[in-house]
């Protein structure tokens, strides 16, 4: 099947090492970032928890305000009753002292319709005004700021006392001053925790990702190591275990990378040493004029080219050995192959059959040149008649190709695999075909056996390569 292939440009570029990547610019520090984040979250949850923990504890503060001002009005509705005029009084006077001193920051004020308002002495010329209307008897608090110089907290409550027709207002003012000097040292004490710990939960977190990343500069100090040629693979005893996994594999991509340059080194020196041969045998032949020059350079060149050949074949299985959805499907190829067997041998007369949906994990492109030296070989070297078989067995697709041929004794069907080996020297080839076979199917994980074709009576050639999912 060699016959029908041709040295190509690519085939060629592919023997070519490849060009080292070239590293693209850091953007950015990945340190810099885990700690941004960090510290944006920390704030946006300090400032949530901040201002929640603000209104529960002011609102709390309030309250009580509010309760001691309700426990007064309370007492002084107690203590509330109506004169011989109508009038409302005291039957005893309210316990705080600050009721008696003017503008002490607390006061107390009953106003009924049609009578004069009763007040404290604190309020001294002035009068609290109603907060509005109220359909209900419940006790209502609002702030004011009915006096220029001081906000009041007030609370009051509609009463209408026993044998009196009047609805009374009960009203009890106190001054904010306090209320708030209470809310702002809350609040200064909140925000000075929240900041301390702000600031705290922040240096953890740089601490943490510093530490954190700590094993990636060992790494790297490790990788510049290899590249000064100071260590050969990366030690992982001082590593975490979650960086493992990936010196795991920058250790195999270094192993596969140093196999792939010995096997392209190997290659090119087996390359360098099959074409010298002929190159010699070309060279002596017109240094001494020979005759049969033209044959010569004929015969040689066609040796070098299957030995171009075999290690081209070679470098494109291993290029595309790593492609994960390599897939060819074995009957188109098996008829590509036949068609062109057919037309280089026409007396031979080439049967398939078995299963027609089989795929092996392979480039389309290998899988020709595999069968088609198979092909060819039993078309060549048989009597006329060629049987290929496609069946699948376990995870791998396995290709018979058997020949009515003579056969190859069962000591020498190792040998016939080694390059250059030929057990018929009267028919034209270098003994390249069963060897880039072997190889191409090894780079792919598969295999080739010689056996004896129990149907033909000839040899039967056993490619087995794996399935493709």
């Amino acid at each position: 099947m060699n016959e029908l292939s041709q040295i190509r440009a690519d085939d060629l570029i592919a023997l070519a090492p490849t060009p080292p990547a070239i590293a693209s610019p850091v953007k950015g520090s990945l340190g810099r970032r885990m700690i941004g984040i960090a510290a944006a979250w920390i704030l946006l949850l300090l400032l949530g928890g901040g201002l929640a923990l603000d209104r529960v504890l002011t609102n709390a503060i309030t309250q009580n305000f509010d309760d001691q001002l309700d426990y007064v009005l309370t007492a002084m509705i107690a203590s509330a009753e109506t004169g011989p005029d109508g009038e409302v009084r005291l039957n005893r006077p309210l316990g705080d002292q600050r009721f008696l001193e003017p503008n002490s920051g607390l006061y107390w004020q009953i106003t009924g319709k049609g009578q004069e308002p009763f007040r404290s002495r604190s309020l001294w010329d002035r009068a609290l005004a109603p907060g509005g209307d109220h359909r209900d008897r419940a006790a209502h608090f609002y702030d004011s700021k009915q006096f220029r110089d001081d906000e009041v907290r007030v609370v009051e409550r509609d009463i209408k006392l026993p044998l009196s027709p009047t609805i009374w207002r009960f009203q009890v003012a106190q001054s904010r001053d306090g209320l708030d000097e209470q809310i702002g040292t809350l609040r200064k004490t909140v925000i000075r925790s929240f900041a301390l710990l702000g600031l705290g939960l922040i240096a953890m977190a740089a601490l943490q990702t510093l530490y954190g990343l700590w094993p990636l500069r060992t790494l790297r100090r490790s990788i510049a190591a290899m590249r000064s040629g100071r260590a050969q693979r990366i030690e992982q005893a001082r590593l975490p275990m979650e960086v493992a996994p990936l010196v795991d594999e920058l250790n195999g991509l270094l192993e596969h990378n140093e196999k792939q340059a010995e096997e392209a080194r190997r290659h090119a020196g087996n390359l360098a040493h099959a074409l010298k041969t002929p190159l010699t045998v070309v060279m002596n032949a017109a240094t001494a004029r020979a005759g049969d020059l033209s044959d010569t350079v004929i015969r040689e060149a066609t040796t070098m080219r299957r030995q171009v050949d075999h290690h081209l074949a070679r470098a494109r299985a291993v290029g595309r050995r790593g492609h994960a959805h390599s897939r060819a499907e074995a009957w188109p190829s098996l008829s590509a192959v036949e068609r062109a067997v057919a037309t280089l041998y026409p007396h031979v007369r080439v049967d398939m059959g078995g299963d027609k949906t089989a795929s092996a994990h392979v480039e389309r492109q290998d899988l020709d040149e595999m069968l088609g030296n198979l092909i060819e070989n039993a078309a060549k070297y048989g009597g006329g008649s060629v049987f290929v078989t496609v069946e699948r067995a376990g995870g791998f697709v396995e290709f018979q190709v058997e020949d009515d041929g003579p056969g190859i004794p069962e000591a020498e069907r190792a040998r016939i695999f080694d390059r250059g080996a030929r057990l018929d020297t009267g028919k034209p080839g270098t003994g390249l075909g069963l060897a880039i076979v072997r190889d191409v199917a090894e780079i792919y994980g598969g295999s080739i056996v010689l056996e004896e074709s129990e149907d033909l009576g000839g040899l039967m050639a056993r490619l087995r390569l794996p399935i493709a999912s």
